[in-house]
């Protein structure tokens, strides 16, 4: 038998896939990768072993995750189609890297995943794997089998005694990591149909959340939260701090038709409570300490690199280029912002820090303004000379 490596998630397709992937002579070594899912892995790897696998890694790569993937990707100021902050996107590459590290382990001929034809985590996956160890066969059963809805995959669940925790009533796909969570499928397919609230796990109803707004202060220290409420916290506990704040005063939901990779427009849900409090400080104080030209010439590159994370290009040379481009960027993003959490809103109030550029005695129309207005009237003659006819 030949021996494969499959991303086990312990949902309905990876589960499906270890029972289909035996039939076809393969020996199933599953890989349960912890990004921060608070689940049972225990019983996670319990449910591969009775479904067939021969054998279960289980690694916790939250402190990776956050260090060299979320707070890359902040540093960046990554946000796809300006709206989706790459939770999903960002912990597939770190999968797909220690999935290649075990294949190689075990001496495995192949790797496989539980990613659809439609999707773009298939990409994301069989690219990384591909330019770290090219010689490895990829299998994707979700491609091949012959279940042609996510109905007739749970039918052949039930028949094998395969145990799964989806049902007919319940057909949502999600995914979640400690940066963030996404929900597809079901009633969200017709983006006509307001989401449910059922469907929502990390954000409170908003109707429910305090009607008193919360402040609260965050330090960077060049690009990288470190502190909130002047409490120093690891990468780990910081988001899961700000999760819990930002989903109390249900901050994060994002309802958004994006371009797929493949081609195709889906309608995603994504909660992001962190991603959206992080993301929003960061842009403030990026505003505040760097000078006009770098910022408008960041936010350019930083629409690209988002597109790179979302198109599964991680590992590629202007990926890495561009991470040394971020990070002498972010030499002098360092300071607090304060923002006011308040019924679906975090609102940057506040911000300072000993880099800023602003300058109030340029700014100010009270007393203390050293701006000389008569330097105006020349500079708005050059300026638009070569326009003047």
């Amino acid at each position: 038998m030949k021996k494969i490596v499959l991303a086990y998630s312990g949902g309905l397709d990876t589960s499906c896939a270890i029972k289909w992937l035996k039939d076809k002579d393969y020996e199933v070594v599953a890989f349960i990768a912890d990004v921060g899912q608070n689940e049972n892995f225990d019983e996670i790897k319990l449910r591969a072993l009775n479904t067939g696998a021969s054998k279960v890694y289980a690694l916790n790569l939250q402190e990776e995750f956050v260090n060299d993937y979320v707070f890359a990707a902040l540093k960046a100021s990554a946000v796809y189609e300006n709206r989706y902050y790459l939770a999903t996107a960002l912990s597939r590459p770190l999968i797909a890297k220690h999935q290649v590290k075990i294949a190689q382990k075990e001496k495995a001929s192949a790797i496989a995943h539980g990613c659809t034809g439609k999707g773009n985590d298939q990409v994301r996956f069989e690219v990384t794997a591909r330019i770290i160890d090219p010689k490895l066969e990829i299998i994707a059963p979700v491609r091949e089998w012959e279940f042609k809805t996510r109905d007739e995959e749970i039918d052949y669940a039930k028949k094998h005694k395969i145990p799964i925790n989806v049902t007919k009533k319940s057909p949502y796909s999600v995914d979640i990591n400690l940066f963030g969570r996404s929900i597809e499928c079901g009633v969200l397919e017709d983006p006509w149909h307001e989401p449910p609230e059922e469907i929502y796990f990390l954000t409170q109803n908003p109707k429910n959340a305090p009607d008193k707004p919360e402040y609260i202060e965050i330090d960077f220290e060049k690009g990288v939260p470190v502190k909130i409420n002047g409490k120093k916290y690891d990468p780990v506990s910081l988001l899961h701090e700000l999760n819990s704040f930002g989903g109390k005063h249900s901050v994060g939901r994002v309802d958004m038709v994006e371009n797929r990779l493949v081609g195709i427009k889906s309608r995603e849900i994504y909660e992001n409570p962190a991603g959206t409090i992080l993301h929003s400080a960061h842009n403030d104080l990026e505003s505040l300490v760097l000078d006009r030209e770098t910022l408008h010439y960041k936010q350019g590159l930083s629409y690209k690199y988002a597109e790179m994370i979302y198109y599964g290009l991680w590992e590629t040379p202007l990926k890495k280029q561009l991470d040394e481009y971020f990070n002498k960027v972010q030499k002098n993003v360092s300071g607090t912002v304060r923002l006011k959490l308040f019924k679906g809103t975090a609102t940057v109030v506040g911000r300072k820090s000993k880099y800023s550029l602003y300058k109030e005695s340029l700014a100010t129309y009270g007393k203390g303004d050293k701006f000389d207005q008569k330097l105006a009237e020349g500079f708005i003659k050059l300026w638009g000379t070569p326009y003047q006819k």
